[in-house]
């Protein structure tokens, strides 16, 4: 399958389930589940960052009109595929990203993926429910949200590349 189709199924599949399935879920404790950011991450290292952004705004703003949330998605979305190159550049290894290789859990390495994918997930939901709650007084409810989503959120990503996510092989 090429690319672009890959990314557009990928992108659908995404929007529906955050938006019809774990948008409905409600766990407690302020856990919300979220897993549209693996699609940004999972997109090619080579990605310029208009495109980026472009692409994660538009779906951050499809999810905002699957939650009523009003840009909340839209904002974490663009902070996080903001922040993507930076944090690549954190955790380079010395030869670089093989453009041609997706970065996921099977091709960088776990601990590369852990790293990389928590630093920016953990910014993601920060933002997000600092900007949900707009106030700096309610900080331990804000923390507690992002500590207890974050985990969960990595957790079903995790596991829902070890379910749909192909390695690659050398060709």
């Amino acid at each position: 399958m090429n690319d672009p189709l890959k990314h557009s199924l990928r992108f659908l599949a995404v929007l529906l389930i955050q938006g019809l399935i774990l948008n409905q879920i409600e766990i407690g404790f302020g856990i919300q589940l979220m897993i549209y950011p693996l699609f940004i991450l999972l997109l090619p290292v080579n990605t310029s960052i208009l495109p980026l952004l472009f692409i994660s705004f538009s779906l951050g703003l499809l999810v905002d009109a699957f939650s009523n949330t009003y840009g909340l998605h839209a904002s974490s979305a663009l902070i996080f595929a903001f922040l993507r190159p930076s944090v690549f550049k954190l955790f380079d290894s010395r030869d670089g990203y093989d453009p041609l290789v997706e970065t996921n859990v099977f091709n960088m390495g776990f601990l590369w993926f852990a790293k990389t994918f928590g630093v920016l997930l953990f910014i993601h939901h920060l933002w997000f429910f600092l900007l949900e709650m707009f106030k700096f007084n309610d900080l331990g409810f804000i923390l507690q949200k992002t500590v207890l989503s974050a985990p969960v959120s990595f957790a079903i990503c995790i596991l829902l590349q070890y379910l749909f996510v192909k390695k690659q092989t050398s060709k």
